[in-house]
């Protein structure tokens, strides 16, 4: 019986090879949001391992929507330029699809990278970082700056931002988009009650706190060619009691159906430093089982999926229709060719690479 890890998946109308998404990861190693050498090297690695699709780490749509100042960004021709050579080189030699999570930090933008002494704090304006924005004057943690509460001409400027990043990324070449509305940042912020006490049209009820995601989303959409297509990355739960929930997530989806969605990424949490949930393997896969059921939109699991028989169980119990392999595959960039091994499939390889496959793996670079 052959794999479903290793069988052919469309998303809109770009086809993968395989079910294995390798998950936007920041790298923190950018100066002024230029990709540089360390992007030559990691991704051209992830190139070459064989996976369905390749989803380049969240991109922020203007310097201020950066998480960390050494973010990767993509909101002027320098920032385009840069990236586009990431990309062309890796062209040279892989025609495996790359995506682009475009991204907007919100409250929790101007933070130390996570292996500085000061990881978790907000690096001071005296630093070189800047007071973020949010949809509600709410710090992320109590220690935390407030951010500005973005005003509706605030608000204009990000939408348009999102929308020019997306033109940006179709002339870099990119094979497909998604939205980065998950993990505590701007759009994920606008969403959960607990991070948005807005009473314009922008806050209140569910409607009103998933407009301006929406209406991103549609920017973004418009902004990208048709027969490209466009996701979305949502946290299917705050895991704070009161907070977004795997029902509002639900919802939002199939809002998000109705707009062109072509898939959703169902992971969790990162709004609330309150948020309490039990970390085990696959331990968000029955969110994205519950989106995929109950809204009708392909998505993809992720949460410590490490095992290729956990992920080929996750596909074959209809839970997902992809499984994304993060911290996985930095430890082993080269993951899908041993899952193909366990699985006795095939997978796309280098021809350099081919003279490494293993005594009895006869057929496993195809």
């Amino acid at each position: 019986m052959s794999s479903l890890l290793f069988t052919p998946v469309s998303i809109g109308k770009l086809r993968l090879a395989n079910r294995i998404v390798i998950p936007p990861m920041c790298q923190y190693s950018c100066g002024n949001g230029l990709a540089g050498p360390w992007h030559h090297t990691h991704y051209g690695s992830f190139a070459a391992s064989g996976a369905g699709l390749v989803i380049v780490e969240a991109t922020a749509v203007s310097p201020e929507g950066r998480i960390s100042p050494q973010d990767l960004g993509l909101w002027s021709d320098e920032t385009e330029a840069a990236l586009k050579a990431v990309l062309d080189g890796i062209r040279t030699y892989s025609d495996t699809p790359f995506a682009l999570q475009l991204a907007h930090a919100g409250r929790k933008a101007s933070q130390y990278r996570p292996w500085e002494p000061e990881a978790g704090k907000p690096v001071p304006v005296d630093k070189g970082g800047w007071i973020p924005s949010a949809p509600s004057a709410l710090p992320y943690a109590p220690s935390d700056p407030t951010p500005d509460a973005l005003d509706e001409a605030g608000i204009a400027r990000i939408v348009e931002a999102f929308a020019e990043a997306a033109r940006r990324a179709d002339r870099i070449g990119f094979d497909a988009l998604e939205v980065h509305a998950a993990h505590g940042y701007l759009l994920h912020e606008f969403l959960s009650p607990l991070s948005n006490k807005r009473t314009d049209g922008y806050g209140g009820t569910p409607a009103g706190r998933m407009r301006l995601p929406l209406e991103v989303f549609s920017a973004v959409r418009r902004a990208f060619p048709r027969d490209k297509p466009v996701g979305v990355r949502l946290s299917g739960s705050d895991w704070v009691p009161g907070g977004w929930d795997v029902d509002d997530s639900t919802a939002f989806v199939r809002e998000l159906r109705k707009r062109g969605c072509a898939y959703a990424h169902v992971s969790g949490g990162g709004l609330s430093p309150e948020q309490s949930l039990h970390v085990g393997p696959g331990y968000q896969v029955g969110m994205a089982e519950r989106v995929k059921r109950e809204a009708g939109l392909p998505t993809i699991a992720v949460g410590l999926i490490t095992d290729p028989i956990q992920a080929e169980s996750i596909l074959v119990s209809n839970q997902a229709d992809m499984v994304a392999v993060g911290r996985g595959m930095l430890y082993n960039p080269r993951w899908p060719w041993h899952a193909a091994v366990a699985l006795g499939a095939s997978v796309t390889a280098p021809p350099q690479y081919w003279r490494s496959a293993p005594h009895g793996a006869k057929g496993l670079f195809g």
